[in-house]
């Protein structure tokens, strides 16, 4: 049987909506109370346009919800979100018989912003890696912190993996190194030469240097001779970035991003970055391809002959 409300009171068919959801799909209380917040961002909006009844939405209706959303600079990937929390309440309402017509467009009128994942130039890249010989650190900590920067910028690896490197992972004679990825899936991916170096120093000179080495197969130690933490990696790259005059907001995954445009913009085939960056979908690796459209533009414009003649009637 339908949900029958004994009143007609807006607010009584978002609880019951609530309670369905709940029951039917098992959602978190977290995940419900975003959709409770979203259909309450609606609700005020009727209230705001002095619509009394749910029948009395209609498409114009909608279309005026997404513009004031707009004006109140929501981000684009929320506003989606809060259209799809709405379609699911009226295909419910329909389903329930209380309405006989559903007035949200099935496929979204809003494309989702597309970020742009931020990298650092080739230049941001040698001062990052550099950092570590301005602090006052020891010898032994300043050549691993070298290493692993060296490291995650050659081979383009997340955080956790670098995390979970033994040093039997590494093969210097193939200048591979064993990764375990997302789902414990196995991978390899490349050393280049200044990572093969600095990992070499590191690991035969600076780590056996390290308090009980020895009891640990962990590449990357902390001074107490632990494997070092996910949490350790990250402050180790943003104090670098700032000693660089970087700014705050490098993270491990920048230098990720830069590893994978550098290789697009060098020519590297989409498919071997997809493989060296463990990306289970190539759309996924798609997104460097609009990270280089400047660069690409700027080769065009070089290059083509009729690239002046284009470039003023652009």
């Amino acid at each position: 049987m339908g949900y029958e409300p004994t009143e007609k009171d807006m607010n009584s068919y978002i609880e019951a909506y609530l309670k369905h959801i709940v029951g039917y799909r098992g959602l978190s209380d977290a995940t419900v109370r975003t959709y409770a917040q979203d259909l309450d961002t609606f609700m005020n909006f009727l209230e705001m346009k002095e619509v009394g009844d749910l029948r009395n939405v209609d498409r114009r209706t909608v279309r005026g919800f997404l513009v004031f959303l707009t004006d109140k600079n929501y981000q684009r990937s929320s506003i989606s979100r809060k259209l799809s929390v709405l379609r699911g309440f009226y295909r419910w309402l329909v389903t329930e018989g209380v309405l006989s017509v559903d007035p949200i467009p099935r496929r979204s009128t809003m494309k989702k912003e597309v970020k742009l994942p931020r990298f650092l130039t080739n230049d941001e890249v040698v001062r990052l890696i550099d950092a570590p010989k301005l602090g006052t650190y020891s010898e032994t900590l300043r050549s691993r912190d070298i290493s692993l920067l060296e490291l995650v910028y050659a081979s383009g690896m997340r955080v956790r993996e670098v995390h979970g490197l033994n040093i039997g992972n590494v093969d210097f004679d193939s200048k591979t190194v064993k990764v375990i990825g997302k789902g414990d899936k196995e991978r390899l991916t490349l050393l280049g030469a200044a990572a093969k170096s600095a990992l070499q120093r590191y690991i035969n000179m600076d780590r056996p240097k390290i308090k009980d080495f020895e009891k640990s197969d962990s590449l990357f130690l902390s001074k107490q001779g632990s494997r070092l933490s996910i949490r350790s990696i990250q402050n180790l790259v943003k104090k670098y970035a700032r000693l660089a005059g970087l700014g705050n907001k490098v993270h491990t995954h920048t230098l990720r991003h830069s590893f994978a445009t550098h290789l697009v913009n060098g020519g590297a085939d989409l498919r071997v970055v997809q493989d060296l960056l463990g990306h289970s979908s190539p759309a996924t690796t798609q997104i460097y391809t609009h990270v280089t459209g400047v660069e690409a533009r700027e080769s065009y414009l070089d290059a083509h002959p009729m690239a002046k003649e284009l470039e003023e009637k652009i």
